[in-house]
């Protein structure tokens, strides 16, 4: 099958699940002239119809404190980046109790009497970054107990420490929030956690348990464990076997909530899974070539009908961005963020291509990209230490991607993608006071973390005798 009509195909599929899991087949979104040929005229829309609109609507996730008591400061520094306002130029963020209170020009934010002005200097302030692919948030690493092919009873809640060398590291880089999953030792390696890089407690720096499913389709998995055969036809049946038990479950409670039957009896390997389904928390795919990341859109997206983020998409997989985009399916790229083209005999940016869509590659109908809004960044870290998330983005940046996005992926898109964007992301009042004061651009590897702040307190200094890079 040539490359042309398996894209072809792979859009009609995505068209007749569209129609079966209850949304509206999406018709090609009209070309923005100034947008460039593959980038879609319309932002990115992440699909997850069912999520609850507010905190207090969540019925299995439960979400961590907030408004923790911290001392009110003014920084202040020659640039600040609110992400999803334009830069200032000579601003302040204000903070208390653990939020940001006010974000503006230095002439315009009135500092209240008894804050501790922190002056920045020449730095720039940006929001704590976002990792959407972690496994360093305990001392125990990856969590492989491959028991079964399919886990969904295990979680990492229970591991998360604050203090080890790596986690203390990772926030010294920038990283405020991290994703803390299962390893890919088996086909769905558990429920993943939220969870801030600095606190107290681990109950403090929680953000949401769950974070998300951890599933992987291929790869890792393929080495041998579990019982039920190693290729990717047979990893799929297990997985689609689990996860039908669990919507199975979803809709006995929702039909009992309803009135339309009797309660189900409460059942602990498949509670977090009705959460999955209710659209609670999304499901965090590693997934890579365009083979596996086609029937993670097939399955999980439309089949399943759950909120898929794709943390992987790695090799070819980019020439699904279209048939991502009409979705609603997002990428968080890496750990590879890059890939040689043998057909050109080019090293492309694979969150570039992502973002940009079918130029690289000749399709014979353009392909439209997942534009600024769908495309996230993560290093699977240890696999790349958790404090070069930001050496990640520069990648994007040196091999074609805006650099707009590039910080948008690090905070606000990763934010949206883990739906914890009401609390973190961007500097934006009253969101949390996780922000990092930067040395110069984030995403020149010459800079470096000077001040971090978690929750509203400075929890890391930089030496000063330290060299500047």
């Amino acid at each position: 099958m040539n490359a042309p009509f398996r894209l072809v195909a792979a859009a009609a599929l995505a068209a007749t699940l569209a129609a079966q899991d209850g949304a509206p087949a999406a018709a090609a979104p009209t070309q923005a002239p100034q947008s460039g040929p593959n980038l879609p005229a319309k932002p990115f829309e992440l699909w997850r119809p069912r999520r609850p609109k507010e905190e207090k609507d969540y019925q299995v996730a439960k979400w961590g404190p907030r408004g923790l008591p911290s001392p009110g400061y003014a920084f202040r520094a020659a640039k600040v980046l609110p992400i999803t306002a334009a830069p200032i130029v000579d601003g302040v963020v204000l903070t208390k109790n653990g939020l940001i209170e006010a974000v503006g020009t230095a002439k315009d934010v009135a500092i209240p009497a008894g804050y501790e002005v922190v002056d920045c200097g020449d730095a720039v302030i940006v929001p704590g970054f976002i990792e959407m692919h972690c496994h360093i948030a305990s001392e125990s690493f990856d969590l492989n107990d491959t028991v079964h092919p399919t886990n969904p009873e295990f979680r990492t809640l229970d591991l998360i420490s604050m203090e080890h060398d790596q986690i203390r590291v990772g926030r010294a880089g920038g990283i405020s929030t991290a994703l803390y999953i299962p390893g890919s030792g088996s086909n769905m390696g558990g429920f993943g956690t939220l969870t801030k890089t600095w606190a107290k407690s681990p109950e403090e720096a929680l953000v949401r348990f769950p974070g998300s499913l951890k599933i992987a389709q291929a790869g890792n998995p393929e080495r041998g464990s579990g019982d039920l055969g190693t290729d990717m036809m047979g990893m799929s049946e297990g997985i689609r076997m689990t996860l039908l038990d669990g919507k199975r479950y979803w809709e006995q409670h929702e039909a009992w909530q309803a009135g339309k039957g009797a309660k189900p009896k409460f059942d602990p390997t498949l509670e977090l899974l009705r959460g999955l389904f209710r659209h609670e928390y999304l499901v965090s795919v590693h997934t890579q070539i365009y083979q596996v990341v086609l029937q993670t859109l097939q399955m999980l997206r439309h089949e399943m009908g759950l909120w898929t983020v794709v943390v992987h998409g790695e090799f070819d997989a980019y020439r699904l961005s279209g048939n991502a985009y009409e979705s609603g399916m997002a990428v968080a790229a890496g750990p590879r963020n890059y890939h040689f083209d043998r057909a050109t005999s080019q090293f492309l940016g694979l969150m570039q291509t992502w973002h940009d869509g079918g130029k690289y590659y000749a399709w014979r109908d353009p392909v439209l990209g997942l534009g600024r809004d769908g495309v996230g960044v993560n290093t699977d870290s240890p696999v790349v230490p958790q404090e070069q998330l930001t050496v990640q983005a520069a990648i994007g940046v040196r091999l074609g991607l805006p650099h707009e996005v590039a910080l948008r992926a690090l905070t606000i898109n990763n934010a949206r993608f883990a739906g914890i964007d009401h609390r973190v992301g961007s500097l934006t009042v009253g969101k949390d006071a996780d922000l990092g004061v930067w040395s110069g651009d984030p995403i020149d590897p010459r800079s470096a973390v000077q001040v971090m702040v978690i929750n509203g307190q400075i929890c890391y200094r930089r030496d000063p005798s330290r060299p500047v890079w």
